[in-house]
């Protein structure tokens, strides 16, 4: 133990030394270096900031309300290039109670570039969105609501509860470089342990599963898996006014032919705009004329017409 503590004081006394010397030779690249330690040890003191929530429902094992913070964190790497994998962090369910009311929050962590891009394309977003669910799903054995929508506040609990939850669960960034080597399949995500119940792994997931927009977002794909290209459907949007010519609603009619159920219709709404999806076979996604009410929107599916009716109040 001795030895050691003396090697160690050896080697920090060495580094000290050529610190020293750089200082004397060349005070700039002294400075740079400098300024780049203090830059990442900045980075790494980071606290995740909110980016947005999202509201969803559990429904196995317990159907239950919830809600998924979408947070910045600069502690998260950002991807090497378009061809690594994205990481993101993942922090514990917490149950929360208020009056009568009982939900669950999950706070979800990716790097602030990765957001920022997300902000600038909406589809983009929906698949970080959707990620984000799948991983929940695959990581705490959740079956998850297909539906979701963008509340009008950031967080869902305080800030404070954010951060304590996702700095207790932080490993290493360097051991989450590392783990950007070795992209996770489905299967390896299925396996992945958790060694105690303050710590979760990072779920790393390929860019090129995160930027489809022909397959699903966590789907493991065989080199000889034909990609099948979705169709836009056939669409009526309109939208409905009172006697007074008073505009209440958008309503959306879409014909899915081959559809027999809206358990395959992938649904998802924000105030302005609205995106459905049915696994390898339509996509449409849609501006909305109007800002609708996330909360009163409803969908129903005509069987015998193969018709998705979805009826969006206006704000």
């Amino acid at each position: 133990m001795e030895s050691s503590s003396k090697g160690l004081l050896t080697q920090v006394t060495q580094f000290w030394n050529l610190l020293d010397d750089l200082a004397e030779s060349n005070p700039e690249s002294y400075q740079k270096f400098i300024q780049q330690q203090l830059k990442e040890g900045k980075e790494l003191c980071a606290a995740p900031e909110p980016q947005l929530c999202l509201q969803t429902r559990i429904l196995k094992p317990k159907e239950k309300l919830l809600f998924i913070n979408l947070c910045q964190w600069k502690r998260i790497p950002a991807p090497e290039s378009a061809t690594h994998p994205v990481p993101l962090s993942i922090g514990r369910p917490e149950d929360i109670s208020e009056t009568s009311d009982v939900y669950t929050v999950i706070d979800v962590a990716y790097h602030p570039d990765v957001l920022q891009a997300a902000e600038k394309d909406q589809v983009k977003k929906d698949q970080l969105i959707r990620m984000a669910m799948r991983c929940i799903e695959e990581q705490f054995q959740f079956t998850l609501s297909n539906c979701y929508y963008i509340t009008k506040f950031r967080i869902k609990g305080s800030i404070q509860r954010m951060k304590q939850n996702l700095m207790g669960i932080q490993t290493n960034p360097a051991d989450l470089r590392e783990k950007m080597r070795n992209e996770l399949t489905l299967e390896k995500i299925r396996s992945s342990t958790v060694s105690t119940s303050d710590q979760f792994p990072q779920l790393l997931l390929p860019e090129d599963q995160v930027s489809s927009k022909t397959a699903c977002l966590i789907e493991e794909i065989s080199s000889t898996e034909i990609k099948v290209e979705m169709k836009r459907p056939a669409y009526e949007l309109k939208i409905v006014a009172d006697q007074n010519e008073k505009p209440l609603k958008i309503e959306l009619k879409v014909e899915l032919p081959g559809v027999n159920s809206v358990s395959l219709c992938d649904l998802s709404v924000s105030e302005d705009d609205i995106l459905i999806e049915v696994s390898e076979k339509y996509r449409l996604y849609l501006n909305l004329p109007e800002s609708v009410d996330t909360e009163m929107t409803t969908a129903k599916f005509i069987k015998e017409k193969a018709t998705l009716i979805v009826t969006m109040p206006l704000v």
